[in-house]
């Protein structure tokens, strides 16, 4: 029978943990202080404990798992939307199977001795140094994958949820680093929407601005304003964002452009 020493287990786990909320920070461009992610890896590494309970059978198990992937995404981000917090845990529900499958491969190739995974809980009694080596190899191979599975363009997306008079729209927004467009006199960033998907609605007079663009087909101005309340991916915004407007401009399927400074923003 191998022994398992609680203070190895913890630590690796937290170490671990850390990495994958940092993973699911960095795909999902969640602004947070490091200090909420330390104590979500803190908690994760703690429910590790769970390696010490005897096998569980597997729908127990994925309950587990579920149930510790959302108290650590609670703990690491904090709160909101329903939408936003099951897409965060279903993000780091597959960072952390993806991580466990790829230490299953290795397991198998290598035989590393001090490694084992119980209720899909990692172990190791290993060097501190192949530690972190192994899991340096997880990170990138999970990025290369992510890389490999973006859009058909290879482009990153966020989830736009604009409130205008009560009325809510959602939709995704192509990150673009070319689109720098400002509102000239506040200098606020510009999201380009086409009008359909906000269908069609029409600021008045008082609540818009003429805001004039340059680009590789020409110049011209777009009709924009502020919404009553903006998010992007699930995170609230500041009251100092313009919407711009335009019709049939954009090609392909999606139809939003969001500055690449207003997307990776910390």
């Amino acid at each position: 029978m191998r022994v398992i020493y609680v203070d190895v287990l913890i630590a690796v786990n937290v170490f671990i943990d850390f990495m994958l909320i940092v993973c699911t920070r960095k795909f999902l461009h969640i602004k947070v202080k490091y200090i909420r992610m330390i104590l979500g890896s803190i908690l994760g590494g703690i429910l590790s404990l769970v390696a010490l309970l005897p096998s569980i059978i597997f729908p127990v198990n994925i309950a587990v798992d579920i149930i510790s992937a959302a108290l650590i995404i609670f703990a690491s981000f904090g709160i909101c939307s329903i939408k936003t917090f099951i897409k965060r845990i279903a993000v780091y529900f597959s960072l952390a199977f993806s991580f466990c499958g790829i230490m299953l491969g290795i397991y198998t190739a290598f035989k590393p001795k001090g490694m084992a995974i119980y209720n899909d809980i990692v172990y190791f009694n290993i060097s501190p140094v192949l530690l972190i080596i192994l899991t340096v190899i997880c990170y990138y191979i999970q990025y290369i994958i992510r890389r490999l599975t973006k859009g058909e363009d290879g482009y990153d997306i966020c989830n736009i949820e604009v409130i205008i008079k009560e009325n809510s729209y959602s939709f995704p927004a192509k990150v673009d680093t070319g689109c720098n467009l400002k509102e000239p006199f506040s200098g606020d960033y510009v999201i380009v929407v086409e009008n359909l998907l906000i269908d069609n609605y029409s600021p008045s007079d008082n609540n818009s601005r003429i805001i004039p663009f340059e680009s590789l087909g020409g110049c011209g101005i777009i009709r924009g304003f502020k919404p009553d309340e903006i998010k992007i991916d699930g995170e609230k915004k500041d009251n100092s964002i313009y919407i711009g407007i335009c019709n049939n401009v954009l090609k392909g399927d999606i139809k939003a452009l969001i500055p690449s400074e207003l997307a990776y923003k910390n």
